[in-house]
């Protein structure tokens, strides 16, 4: 079954709704974006630093210094 559309299609907001959110628009998240992006910040750092302290530990590095060292003694 076809259910057609209304002549008034999208359906219209009560009043009161539509005065509520179209004060809201653009401009609700404000004061958060500060925030957000320092705990961004913190969050990538502390990435980087696990990051660091797994890229320098014994067995990742001299696996990386032998995949290296075979790349350059390859045969072509």
């Amino acid at each position: 079954m076809c259910r057609t559309r209304s002549a008034t299609w999208p359906p219209e907001w009560p009043a009161g709704w539509q005065a509520r959110w179209s004060g809201r628009l653009g401009r609700s998240d404000r004061g958060m974006t500060t925030s957000e992006y320092a705990v961004g910040t913190i969050a990538a750092c502390a990435f980087a630093a696990v990051l660091y302290k797994v890229v320098n530990s014994g067995p990742v590095l001299s696996a990386m210094q032998s995949l290296i060292k075979d790349a350059l003694d390859a045969k072509f």
